[in-house]
This record gives C-alpha cells, sequence and structure tokens, in this order.
C-alpha cells in the first residue's frame, strides 16, 4: 500500500528545510522501494495570505486524508498584528485537535561530534538520548472556561483552566510506557501533585497504567520544579520523560538545549491509529530564510521519526538517522552548529550531503 505524505512547507526556513527533506525521501523511494507519494499545501502565514486562513479546509482535508504529516514551520514577525484567531500558531493548534495528535515526542540525544556545542560540560552531557513524551490536546492549553473578563471594580482577571480526565492520563501513560520498553525500560512522570489536584490524578493514573500493564518498564515520579533542575544537574538519569501539556512545553525546549543546536532535533505528534504530524522543533526564522543558512538536519531527522513510528519502516529510518551521523562524523556543519573558524556549508550542500550518505 502506498503511503500518502502531506507535505505543508509553511513559512520563513520552512520551505528551504522541507526541500531538503523531499531530497530524502525521493532517494528512499528511488533507491530504497520506499512506496509513497506526496502532496504539498500552504500552512500558516503564507496560507493567510493567499486564503486569510492559517489553515484552510483543502489543507486539514489533506492532512486527514494523509498516513502522515511533514510540517516545516509557521509564523514570522509580519503576521504577529493580526488577530489572534487567525494568527499562524493557531494552525498547529487546530492540527493538533483535529488529527487527535495527543502524543508529542521529543528526543534530545547529543551527537558525540557536537558534546562541545551545548551549554553544558561535555562530560555532563556525553551519551544523553533523551524521549520526552508530552501530552499535546488536554491540559490547560485547552481547559475551560478560558479568557479574560472585566471585574465588578474595574479590574480585569485573566482565566485559564488546568483540566485532565483519566482516560487522556491512560492514553499518554502508554504511549511513553511503550516507548520505554524499546528503550532501557524507565520512564520517570513529571507533575506538581503536592500544589495541583489534576496533576495528583496524573500520577495516581499514571502509576495504576504502569502497574497494571507495564510491570516490566521502571517507574519513577518527579516534580517539575525538580526535573527543569535535574536536566541541567545531571540529564543523564532520564530516558523517558512523560508529562502535561504545559510542563512539556517547556522541559522538551530546556532538554532540546542541552544538545547545543535546536536545528539538530525533530518533533513527532501521534494519534491513537498511529497517523502523525512531524515537524523540526525550531521555528521559522524569517532572517535566514531563501539564504542557504538553515540546518536541514532536524527535519531530515522527523522523517526518520515518521518511517519508525507511522509508517513502520524501521529499517529506512535506521539508515535516515546514519546518514545525519555520518555527514556529522565527516565533520560537515552548517552555521548553527559550525565553531569558530569552522568552515560552514549550505542547506541544500547538507541536505545532498545526507543523500550521499544514504546512497553510499
Amino acid at each position: 500500500m502506498t503511503h500518502k505524505l502531506a507535505v505543508l512547507p509553511g513559512d520563513g526556513i520552512g520551505p528551504d528545510i522541507v526541500r531538503e527533506a523531499c531530497k530524502v525521501l525521493e532517494t528512499l523511494r528511488t533507491n530504497f522501494g520506499l512506496d509513497m507519494a506526496w502532496e504539498e499545501a500552504p500552512v500558516g502565514g503564507t496560507a493567510y495570505d493567499q486564503s486569510g486562513h492559517p489553515l484552510p479546509e483543502a489543507t486539514l482535508e489533506l492532512a486527514r486524508g494523509a498516513d502522515a504529516v511533514l510540517l516545516g514551520a509557521v509564523g514570522g514577525p509580519r503576521w504577529e498584528a493580526l488577530d489572534y484567531s487567525v494568527r499562524p500558531e493557531r494552525a498547529l493548534l487546530a492540527l493538533r485537535k483535529e488529527l487527535d495528535l495527543f502524543a508529542n515526542l521529543r528526543p534530545a540525544k547529543v551527537f558525540p561530534e557536537l558534546a562541545g556545542a551545548s551549554a553544558l560540560k561535555p562530560e555532563v552531557v556525553a551519551g544523553i538520548d533523551i524521549m520526552v513524551v508530552r501530552e499535546l490536546t488536554g491540559g490547560i492549553y485547552f481547559g475551560e472556561p478560558r479568557g479574560v473578563e472585566e471585574l465588578p471594580d474595574g479590574r480585569r482577571k485573566g482565566v485559564n483552566t488546568l483540566v485532565y480526565a483519566s482516560d487522556e492520563i491512560e492514553r499518554i501513560a502508554r504511549v511513553a510506557f511503550d516507548i520505554a520498553r524499546k528503550r532501557s525500560g524507565r520512564v520517570c512522570s513529571i507533575d506538581k501533585a503536592n500544589v495541583l489536584e489534576s496533576t495528583e490524578l496524573w500520577r495516581e493514573v499514571v502509576t495504576d497504567v504502569g502497574t497494571r500493564e507495564f510491570p516490566d518498564v521502571e517507574l519513577s515520579h518527579m516534580y517539575v520544579d525538580n526535573a527543569a533542575m535535574q536536566l541541567v544537574r545531571a540529564p543523564g538519569q532520564f530516558d523517558v520523560m512523560v508529562t502535561t501539556n504545559m510542563f512539556g512545553d517547556i522541559l522538551s525546549d530546556e532538554a532540546s538545549m542541552l544538545t547545543g543546536s535546536i536545528g539538530l532535533l525533530p518533533s513527532a505528534s501521534l494519534n491513537t491509529e498511529g497517523a502523525g504530524m512531524y515537524e523540526p522543533i525550531h521555528g521559522s526564522a524569517p532572517d535566514i530564510a531563501g539564504t542557504g543558512k538553515a540546518n536541514p538536519l532536524a527535519t531530515i531527522l522527523s522523517v526518520g521519526m515518521m518511517l519508525r513510528y507511522s509508517l513502520d519502516e524501521s529499517e529506512l529510518a535506521d539508515r535516515v538517522e546514519r546518514a545525519v551521523e555520518k555527514v556529522l562524523e565527516d565533520g560537515l556543519r552548517t552555521p548553527d552548529i559550525a565553531a569558530e573558524g569552522e568552515q560552514a556549508i549550505g542547506t541544500a550542500e547538507m541536505g545532498d550531503a545526507v543523500v550521499a550518505a544514504l546512497r553510499g
């Protein structure tokens, strides 16, 4: 069966980096038998400029009918003055909600050749390979009631509600435990159960799922403030971290900086059927759009995650990851990961190098 892929380049450097990822997909299709077809559609600010909406109905329908979605990046200063309801970032939230992408996977892996690029000492980050599993469609970002209201005395009050039902917690816990089984068998659940009743329930449900369904996986718990500290003190202690939408938003960004560059980090957002949206974690970087300075490796590694988690093509995923490792071993660097005085190559050159490594 042909895999169907929706390609949404988006804004800023999105088209630049997605172009290189599609080179990799074409190589996998031509040289390694990947049976895949893809179609592009606008999203984000680019879509707004064309249609007046950041997520046109045609783009949403394309995403709904695909086995996976490859997204570049959305947003930029030129759209910041728009009403909140039509800003480019609303397309991301709508895609997550409409496709029920409840599980966000954010790996933070330190490549040996780049350990010196981290803000932490190389000996602290050496060997780090963390997977942050973030609940993506619930919690405080979606809870009701929400909004800003006027009080009788003239003051204004902002309200956001942190809500989790037990079934929402159960399904994200299962994703984390299942991933841990394929890694080193350890899950650390992050909450604030000492002050938030919703995350007290979180801890209870995660513990119950682990005890009943995954007795072979080691489960520990940590308060979010301590977890934030431990990520910079001793990050090697973590394997799989599972947490709420807001805590995961913050901790996954913190974990990403352990690696030295967000230009290297992919992500996946999955639904219960295994379909997903794959994207680099960095932003649209409009200041370097079209200059050839963007690092495409995070997007290419997102293709690797797509092959592994949505398309059941683990062997091809391994090939993609080994090709990225090979270009880094060979000393090839884009400007964001080049050391002072080190020769840097451009976006297309890095994509071509990964393709050559794949073929080699």
